[in-house]
């Protein structure tokens, strides 16, 4: 036990929170440590007097609204007077529930201790800290005392560093430090990691003025193409920790990365991060150690185990307290509620009770909350108490709920929300006092208010994690809105109460995620040259955070091993481990082994299918519900019945009818995990018309927006599918569907049908990685106008608009499979007239060896109605033909692109 527990675990004490302003303090025994914490109102002021003429120390603290009794060994709490919510006595809590109590006690007593005015630091100037010549790009001419504290470490020191600094304690200038460092002083490149791509944005517009300067910044992100010249040029790359990842597992980036000298990782302490904390552990591993020639600065909230990450990345810990405003956390406590209804309601009464509060003093209020319903049900709720006339909007009107709330000062924001942009813009310029919004903001972007509400203790049906809550906290009382004090609460029930205050004082700690998905960062590491025998897999392995916290057992490595060669992305031979294709295309296009593992385990388990039809509809749906990525995108209750309808008409809205569609009883609980990729996959690949006007907002019943994820994760996975093709590791069908589906998904809003992936692909090609949003539309509606259907063309001129030179565009047509004559027979199939491709035949589940022979022989198959024979051939840069049903996918078929549907005409009147 630290010795301050200890110490105040010896000592009587009887310490209250109240919210009564009859509170008189009863007899106490002497020697008996007493302290009151109550709200800074005028009706108060007789309590005060009391206070003091008993000798009682108290701190009024404004907006407060706790109570609760704590002595040596209970705490009794009360539910909260706000929202309606009769104040009652709960159930009292001993052991670490009491020490938790009596923690967060002093936690407050201590933020309100009064503070002299001469006792406020002063802001340091820059050049005490920085060589003159750096000033011009820093944000502001003097340092606060937490960015004072960490400057000398950071522009004197070579050393790693974790620097551990309270939400709005100024880090980003921190990190412009270590930067300018790096760039100016040692003339390196620098990469600065942030966790989201809506973080890079953020950053990339801070460091404008740095490109003004003259110093060359480069943005990267996944919707954002990689210009490898001009990511080469940089001086300095801001991505994602995974789009920097993607860099370092590129081959043609490697000269560039060894240029790095300095590596800032904003927001480190997210290595506890379910999500992103593997991937961020591996990349670390790399680097850390005081032998590193890339310097890590890594950038983190308060955390419990700050000096355990710091020795594991053998860094100096730079720790500061400090913070331009203080800010008080509450619990806000409501009776436990049986019902889901009545849980909710009780939840909103309190928000906006205690928006009401902080907006009636001209503060600004953010509000987070579990779930997009919650969102708009608390949104519309705050907007009701304020005079709107949000019960004339349908639930599933989100544009006329936007409206009525931003009438009232309310705006809306998560993730897959078309206003959101606007909602940010609007509570930045104070045209909105209040935001509601899911967790996106939390770790997103910096929208600073003066009281956040975390209405919640879930999200998405899962419990919310002490980090997430901790993030949203430090939203409140940020100098960026001009704030010096704010205020925080978490809506809990009675039974929630003690957890949580018992994780909100022990505070947040980063503990390793990288066991889950070790075989994807060893088979990285493989690829990279860093692992090349089973001794250099556990050395690697001795190197992670996860060994470092005492997981020092060698059997996980070696099963990462076992199951990499198992699977065939590793071979091994004696004590060496290579790579093979499959392991190298894997690791490159970032698809978890476990999910490929599953997507081609659950595709050769499926027969052959008999049509394209069948073919999109099977792959389609073992892709939504083997990627988790995918099965996990919530179907948001108003548009379930679209989905299922989606679903039940094969994704053809022109088969949409009153009889096809799913509504009445049972709608809600009609869809299951991945229907919704499903349903999005299905409207891509057989209603196409949907997607080819910028206006249109709906596609089957289902907002775009709602899509819009499905859209972007869902083609990594294709293209994965696809590239194997020419690998002869996927059964051919697959190859060829995933391919054409792939391209379609991606370039949508062409409105291409089925057979267009070919053409797409050609399109790409002639386009090149840097120039694809914008040449690949001109070049398709091009050929499409001049009614090319298949990428088949004569040698010649280039087409206009071709990027390629003309040696280029002549090794292009090379490669593609124009040439090649297919041919199935009774007992082989030929492949002539062509060159460079490569064959796999097949006889029902079962394909043949990939070969470049003209004759190539269907294998033996287990299957007892094995019927089904054909060939495909496949070219290393993408290009693609097969026989029977696939040859539906050579070009684009204009009889599958079903027309939109016709309007019903109506005559005079209604």
């Amino acid at each position: 036990m630290p010795p301050a527990l200890a110490a105040l675990e010896s000592r009587p004490v009887w310490w209250c929170k109240t919210v009564d302003p009859g509170f008189d303090v009863a007899a106490v025994p002497a020697g008996v440590d007493v302290r009151v914490v109550l709200p800074d109102l005028s009706e108060f002021a007789d309590t005060r007097d009391r206070l003091r003429a008993a000798g009682v120390p108290f701190r009024a603290v404004r907006h407060w609204l706790e109570q609760e009794e704590v002595s040596t060994t209970t705490a009794t709490a009360w539910l909260s007077d706000v929202g309606g919510v009769v104040p009652e006595r709960c159930e009292s809590v001993v052991g670490e529930g009491a020490r938790a109590a009596r923690l967060a006690f002093e936690m407050v007593w201590d933020l309100h201790e009064p503070v002299p005015a001469d006792d406020v630091p002063d802001p340091v100037p820059v050049e005490r800290f920085v060589p003159a010549d750096w000033a011009r790009f820093l944000p502001f001419p003097v340092l606060n005392p937490a960015q004072a504290q960490a400057a000398p470490h950071l522009v004197d020191g070579d050393s790693h560093l974790l620097i551990t600094a309270p939400t709005g304690a100024g880090k980003t200038a921190m990190g412009m430090l270590a930067v300018l460092k790096a760039i100016l002083h040692e003339g390196r490149k620098a990469a600065w990691l942030v966790p989201q791509r809506s973080l890079t944005d953020e950053l990339d517009r801070e460091l404008e003025a740095w490109r003004d300067e003259g110093l060359r910044v480069e943005r990267l992100s996944g919707e954002y193409a990689v210009d490898v010249e001009a990511v080469k040029a940089a001086d300095l790359w801001v991505a994602t920790t995974e789009k920097f990842e993607a860099i370092c597992r590129a081959s043609s980036l490697q000269a560039a990365l060894g240029e790095v000298g300095c590596l800032v990782v904003d927001e480190i302490h997210l290595l506890g991060s379910p999500n992103r904390g593997a991937l961020l552990e591996a990349l670390l591993a790399r680097v850390r150690g005081i032998d590193s020639p890339v310097r890590i600065v890594g950038l983190s909230a308060t955390v419990s185990n700050a000096a355990e990450v710091a020795e594991w990345l053998e860094a100096d810990l730079v720790a500061t307290t400090w913070r331009p405003s203080k800010v008080t956390w509450q619990l806000p406590t409501i009776p436990a509620a049986s019902g889901f209804t009545a849980n909710n309601r009780l939840r909103e009464q309190v928000v906006i009770d205690l928006t009401h509060r902080h907006t009636a003093e001209g503060g600004s209020v953010l509000v987070f909350c579990g779930s997009k319903r919650n969102v708009r049900s608390t949104a519309m709720a705050i907007a009701a108490e304020r005079g709107a006339p949000v019960h004339t909007v349908a639930p599933d009107d989100i544009d006329g709920l936007t409206k009525a709330c931003a009438e009232v000062g309310v705006r809306l924001h998560y993730a897959d929300y078309e206003h959101k942009h606007a909602a940010e813009r609007a509570f930045r310029a104070r045209q909105a006092d209040v935001l509601v919004a899911t967790s996106t903001v939390a770790a997103g972007v910096n929208l600073p208010a003066r009281a956040v509400i975390v209405r919640d203790v879930s999200i998405g049906g899962e419990p919310i994690d002490t980090s997430t809550v901790l993030q949203m906290f430090g939203r409140a009382g940020r100098i960026g809105a001009g704030e010096t004090e704010g205020w925080s609460y978490l809506v809990v029930d009675e039974t929630q109460r003690a957890d949580w205050q018992t994780r909100l004082v022990a505070g947040y700690s980063v503990y390793s995620r990288i066991r889950d998905s070790l075989p994807d960062h060893v088979l990285a590491e493989v690829l990279q040259g860093r692992i090349g025998t089973m001794d250099d897999a556990q050395a690697w392995w001795v190197e992670t955070l996860a060994h470092a916290q005492g997981d020092d057992d060698l059997e996980p490595v070696q099963e990462a091993v076992t199951f990499l060669v198992d699977e065939g992305h590793l071979t091994m031979t004696g004590d060496r481990l290579d790579i093979t294709e499959l392991g190298r295309l894997t690791a490159r296009m970032m698809v978890s082994t476990h999910t490929g593992h599953r997507l081609r385990r659950t595709l050769g388990l499926l027969p052959v299918p008999h049509d394209p039809d069948e073919a999109e509809n099977a792959l389609s749906l073992v892709l939504s519900v083997a990627v988790r990525d995918l099965a996990g995108i919530p179907v948001p209750e108003p548009v379930r019945p679209a989905v299922a309808t989606v679903i039940k008409a094969g994704g053809k809205t022109s088969q949409i009818t009153n009889t096809t569609s799913v509504k009445g009883l049972g709608s809600q609980t009609s869809t299951a995990p991945g229907d919704l990729a499903w349903a999005a996959l299905l409207l891509a690949a057989r209603s196409p018309h949907l997607f080819d006007s910028p206006k249109r907002r709906v596609a089957g019943g289902i907002p775009l927006a709602t899509l819009h994820p499905v859209y972007e994760q869902a083609p990594r996975f294709l293209a994965w599918l696809a590239a194997q093709g020419v690998l002869g590791t996927v059964h051919p069908w697959i190859a060829v569907v995933a391919a054409d589906l792939d391209h379609r998904v991606r370039w949508r809003s062409l409105a291409p049908g089925r057979g267009a992936g070919r053409l797409l692909w050609m399109c790409e090609e002639m386009a090149t990685r840097a120039h694809l949003r914008d040449v690949v539309p001109d070049l398709w509606r091009s050929a499409v106008a001049r009614g090319v259907r298949a990428p088949d063309w004569p040698p010649g001129r280039s087409p206009a608009g071709c990027v390629l030179d003309h040696a280029g565009y002549t090794a292009l047509l090379r490669e593609r499979t124009t040439n090649h004559t297919l041919a199935a027979h009774a007992d082989n199939a030929t492949v002539t007239g062509g060159t460079g491709a490569t064959a796999i035949a097949w006889r029902g589940r079962t394909w043949s060896a990939p070969t470049t022979s003209a004759t190539v022989a269907y294998p033996p198959s287990e299957d007892d109605d094995a019927t089904e024979t054909g060939v495909a051939v496949f070219t290393r840069r993408g290009d693609y033909r097969a026989t029977g049903w696939l040859d539906a996918y050579t070009g684009i078929n204009t009889e599958d692109t079903p027309p939109p549907p016709a309007r019903t005409r109506r005559g005079l009147g209604r």
